[in-house]
């Protein structure tokens, strides 16, 4: 059990630890964090008290629509007005860059778990944003050497409109290019658009082999419906979910969803430990979690271990503490801090299951390989991040 003084738990202003959750909570984003989010901290929450039940600990969240502005507005109020200690979650690339900058100013912690731009931890990294999940790097390095390696060299990207989907075509033309693929083109579609016939009809008329997606949730729900509704599941073109969520395979349902690959940080069959969560998760929230959910219950504990061993709620002072100490769950265990804010830890790349494999509800995957940190990152003595340039002098 950790035991604070009284002078240590002064340290903590206003005698409360804030905790805000901000992400997609009404829109197309809102399934594979949302609500869902708020409960994975939660229940870090719960498992903090058990050894520090003096510390009290209080959450807070919002919607950000998916807009940066009101992200950015909600994220200011909370750290000028409502106390709040540190920021979890925001789920979107463009409210992300927004919400970095205020940390940055404030010199409040912002951790992201389903944010994929490589600015995050790149050219706009901040030394109170950390990265807990993954970036687009992360996630579209390991299909495209995988299937560029079996022959698939010619690709077409459909892809979200906003930060993330452009980072996710720029990512993995730099990877595609450098084993000598070729991008045949890229069409992007507004965040949260019905329709994709014009999309996919481009992919189709591209004659590229790979047709790859780089869009999230309801988005690649309904682009792979629409695909499959089409007749292109029938056609030679191989579709690649570069983000895909449980919960859109969930959505998709197994016979639109099967075949396709992806990349993961985390998924909640893996192992006993893993079960164990997603049973208590799904008995507050009626759904496996996803990894985004994972991430952010690992991000909120180890933060708030950071706080009771140093008895103080001082941004700089717990960042030093997370830093230092491996994270110890059973999401990443063992995972450290790299200099560009990186948690570095083992990705999984997956593909969804046929319906006859189905043997319980939920477990969707078939895990294909572990890949592991030293393949699954980008190399940071190439990283753009004025921090990891710092750690070099």
């Amino acid at each position: 059990m950790i035991l604070m003084t009284g002078t240590a738990f002064a340290e903590i202003s206003d005698g409360t630890v804030k905790i805000g959750i901000i992400n997609d909570q009404s829109g197309p984003l809102s399934d594979l964090a949302g609500l869902g989010s708020v409960v994975a901290a939660n229940l870090a929450i719960d498992d903090f008290r058990k050894v520090s039940p003096s510390i009290k600990v209080e959450i807070v969240s919002a919607d950000h629509q998916n807009k940066a502005d009101i992200g950015a507005q909600v994220a200011r109020r909370w750290y000028d007005v409502d106390g709040v200690d540190m920021i979890a979650d925001v789920s979107n690339s463009a409210v992300a860059l927004a919400i970095q900058a205020i940390a940055r100013e404030k010199k409040k912690l912002v951790i992201y778990s389903a944010v994929g731009t490589t600015e995050i931890t790149g050219k706009q990294c901040s030394p109170t944003g950390l990265s807990w999940l993954h970036d687009n790097y992360n996630l579209v390095s390991g299909p495209v050497r995988r299937l560029v390696g079996q022959g698939l060299n010619t690709w077409f990207f459909i892809a979200a409109d906003y930060a993330f989907g452009r980072n996710m075509v720029a990512e993995s033309e730099q990877v595609l290019t450098s084993l000598g693929g070729k991008k045949l083109g890229s069409v992007f579609h507004p965040l949260g658009t019905p329709d994709y016939a014009s999309f996919l009809l481009q992919a189709q008329a591209s004659g590229a082999e790979v047709v790859a997606f780089a869009n999230a949730g309801d988005q690649l729900v309904s682009s792979m419906k629409q695909w499959n509704e089409f007749g292109m599941s029938e056609g030679s073109q191989k579709p690649v979910a570069e983000l895909m969520f449980l919960t859109d395979v969930h959505s998709m349902g197994l016979d639109i969803a099967k075949g396709l690959t992806g990349v993961t940080a985390w998924y909640w069959d893996l192992n006993d430990e893993t079960r164990a969560f997603a049973k208590r998760f799904f008995d507050k929230h009626s759904t496996m979690p996803t990894a985004p959910q994972a991430a952010v219950y690992s991000a909120v504990l180890h933060y708030l271990k950071a706080v009771a061993a140093t008895g103080s709620d001082d941004t700089m002072t717990v960042l030093e503490k997370m830093r230092s100490t491996p994270v110890d769950d059973f999401y990443a265990p063992g995972a450290t801090l790299r200099a560009d804010n990186k948690l570095v830890h083992d990705f999984y790349l997956v593909q969804v299951k046929e319906p006859a494999e189905l043997e319980k509800p939920w477990a969707y995957y078939k895990v294909i390989e572990k890949i592991d940190p030293k393949d699954a990152y980008f190399p940071l003595s190439e990283s753009e991040c004025p921090l990891a340039t710092e750690a070099k002098k």
